[in-house]
């Protein structure tokens, strides 16, 4: 499950959008964000054994800085990465759903048929958590199953070369801003590994189990986005996987299958993404619910029927569904990497300081994920700023209010 809710709409999305940043050292890319990864699960993992509960990030945040600002901020922050995630998600499935019928991926369905989807994620959520349950088991299988089977057919169709041309998007930048600025688009690819925290009550023996299974899903996903990354690598230019770069994937699998090829890639990606967004859309609603009996947000009932969580899946699609509408798939995933590795930190840097004895952790290794994921978020800006300001401008309005308001809720409903 653990895997089935990491390989999922990301590698579909981002291949294309980290070959445009890094150049032809993608793979090397993915490669990198799977290891900076591997440092940030060390303390996940070290909070899972700790704390093994159905919060997650929200209650772990707590252990770290108790009932404060921060807590509710960076919880509210990896809300509106997984809220911005489902919007990528939503986009991804429109222009891949458009390649069966030859459409460009500028067209306005895309956003109607992501905006759609997040409305069908929304009926089907409504219809309980066994439904839920139940899909996410089968499609993990036919989306990791689907995703390899494209990968080595696509790979062995090529002979398993590895011809990408020049490197792009690096100019009059900081050396190696540009790679890494890939890295941290490709990060987003392996963070659905935060969800797995939330079965601390579902799994058996939860204290060692939730944190090999962060771990082992880690690895799986790891070996599979090489083996994908690889083989797009082998039957596209570079300049062909950045002119395709919203759906990369599609277009890989044309030379080695022709139009079943891309048929068949398009419906692994229907089934991934349709099956992300819905396991995406729960877990949102119910940390978001979790945050409000924790008092750590507001909440108005607007007149609606149903319970918090009820409330809360509605505010969740409205967001996506606004985001989808209106975001194009770059401008998403440079939100939500902001985001993600803004959070990242601060959770690196709370069990450094306030939790590294209580959880026997290696104050070294939380310093060096804390550092890697600084230079990473810092090249990324870095090159934002000269490619696309306003994005920073988006994500430093939003950390600000984010901040500013949590500040003022909590000062006008002190915990008693």
């Amino acid at each position: 499950m653990g895997t089935g809710v990491m390989i999922g709409a990301g590698i579909f999305a981002l291949t294309g959008q980290v070959a445009e940043l890094a150049g032809a050292l993608f793979p090397l890319a993915f490669l990198t964000a799977a290891i900076v990864s591997g440092f940030s699960a060390y303390s996940y993992i070290k909070l899972a054994n700790a704390y093994p509960s159905a919060g997650g990030i929200a209650m772990y945040l707590k252990e770290i800085y108790g009932h404060s600002n921060m807590t509710g901020a960076c919880a509210l922050l990896m809300v509106f990465s997984m809220v911005i995630n489902e919007s990528l998600v939503g986009r991804t499935f429109g222009t891949y759903t458009l390649q069966l019928f030859d459409v460009k991926d500028d067209s306005p369905l895309v956003p109607v048929l992501a905006v759609g989807l997040i409305a069908v994620a929304f009926l089907v959520n409504l219809s309980g958590n066994r439904v839920i349950g139940s899909l996410s088991q089968i499609t993990a299988f036919l989306k990791i199953g689907g995703i390899i089977v494209f990968a080595v057919i696509t790979l062995w169709a090529a002979g398993f070369s590895f011809e990408p041309t020049i490197g792009a998007g690096s100019e009059n930048i900081l050396p190696g801003s540009g790679f890494l600025a890939g890295v941290a688009i490709a990060i987003l690819s392996y963070k659905g590994f935060t969800t797995i925290t939330t079965s601390g009550d579902e799994v058996k023996n939860p204290r060692k189990n939730v944190g090999r299974a962060i771990a082992a899903s880690l690895l799986i996903c790891t070996i599979v986005y090489l083996l994908v990354v690889f083989a797009v690598a082998s039957n596209l230019s570079l300049d062909q996987i950045i002119q395709s770069k919203n759906f990369a994937l599609a277009e890989a699998a044309r030379p080695a299958l022709g139009q079943y090829g891309v048929w068949f890639t398009v419906a692994i990606a229907i089934i991934a993404t349709t099956s992300g967004i819905i396991a995406s859309i729960f877990a949102v609603s119910r940390m978001l619910a979790m945050l409000t009996d924790m008092n750590l947000i507001p909440h108005r009932h607007f007149g609606m029927p149903g319970n918090i969580q009820t409330h809360t899946l509605v505010y969740t699609v409205v967001l996506a569904a606004i985001l989808a509408a209106f975001f194009d798939l770059s401008r998403i995933a440079s939100l939500g990497a902001i985001f993600y590795l803004v959070i990242d930190i601060a959770i690196h840097w709370g069990v450094f300081r306030n939790l590294r004895e209580e959880l026997n952790a290696d104050g070294k290794i939380l310093l060096a994920a804390g550092i890697f994921d600084m230079v990473v978020l810092g090249a990324f800006v870095i090159l934002k700023g000269g490619s696309d300001p306003i994005i920073l401008l988006i994500a430093g309005t939003s950390l600000f209010l984010t901040f500013l308001g949590e500040n003022l809720f909590l000062k006008a409903h002190p915990k008693s």
